[in-house]
């Protein structure tokens, strides 16, 4: 890779593009931040962009406070299974396991739990708000196979599916479901405690483990490119911020405004597929 060019040196042209953020970014390893709109074009939805969900996500307090939360939330969650798995990576998701592959990346840190990263070919993810596909007993903490826990939903439940209408499926694999249907919870088959997909819900905390893991990929990087996100949740907030603190450039894309548009170096108003794939082209072309 070239020396890392000062800011200082770089032009902008009229408006932000992907070629002036290629320059920006020029021979700078990248860390790369995304969130839910890097998904949308994979099937699911952005919580707050256009056509998003307008009901609210639950709650960690709610889920482990109430049984009937409980099944309130595997029932939704069992249906939007259904699609949620076979969502495919699109061309974001490989432009970025393509820049890693090329040196370009250090690594991808995602707000997002739908495993498409590494479905992508990414090898360096840090999964900020953990992975769906995978479920934690709150009691004695085995784990499972989200794939094991559903085909114990479906023995326990024959015929749920067919009872119930099926609604948009939303970022956290949930689907909203009438009241009044009898469905039975799982349980873990350990000790009979209570079972949770092990991402973080509302009100819960990035473990600080995950965080740091996040911050060893943006201390091995030059530039920060945030993808997809507008950045309400804090903790990808704080990245900008230390990407700020330590002067590194700031590249911005999505749909709508973020958090961080005032420190953004480059910021694109665009989808987050044909921006990266954009974005990956013009920075191969400008190091060649």
């Amino acid at each position: 890779m070239s020396l890392l060019a000062p800011l200082s040196s770089v032009v902008p042209p009229t408006g932000h593009t992907i070629e002036y953020a290629a320059e920006v970014i020029r021979g700078r390893p990248l860390c790369i931040l995304t969130g839910a709109g890097i998904s949308t074009d994979s099937g699911i939805p952005d919580y707050r962009g256009e056509g998003a969900p307008k009901n609210h996500p639950m709650t960690f307090n709610e889920f482990m406070g109430s049984e009937a939360r409980r099944r309130r939330y595997w029932m939704g969650a069992h249906l939007g299974w259904m699609r949620f798995h076979h969502a495919r990576p699109n061309e974001g998701h490989l432009a970025i396991a393509d820049l890693e592959e090329r040196g370009m990346a250090t690594g991808v840190v995602t707000q997002n739990v739908d495993g498409l990263h590494h479905d992508a070919g990414s090898k360096r993810v840090v999964d900020l708000h953990g992975r769906l596909d995978r479920v934690r007993c709150m009691d004695c903490g085995q784990s499972y196979a989200r794939s094991a826990i559903e085909t114990q939903i479906s023995q326990d439940n024959p015929g749920f599916i067919d009872a119930v209408d099926e609604n948009l499926i939303r970022p956290d694999g949930d689907v909203e479901v009438p009241e009044g249907i009898d469905f039975v919870v799982p349980r873990c088959d350990l000790c009979k405690g209570v079972l949770k997909p092990e991402v973080v819900f509302f009100g819960e905390f990035v473990p600080g483990s995950v965080f740091r893991h996040a911050q060893a990929l943006l201390a091995q990087s030059g530039a920060l490119v945030v993808a997809g996100s507008s950045l309400v949740v804090n903790t990808g907030m704080r990245l900008v911020s230390q990407a700020k603190k330590r002067r590194l450039p700031i590249v911005v894309i999505n749909r709508g405004p973020t958090r961080a548009d005032q420190v953004a170096t480059v910021r694109i108003e665009g989808g987050t597929s044909e921006s990266l794939s954009a974005l990956r082209q013009a920075v191969g072309d400008s190091i060649a």
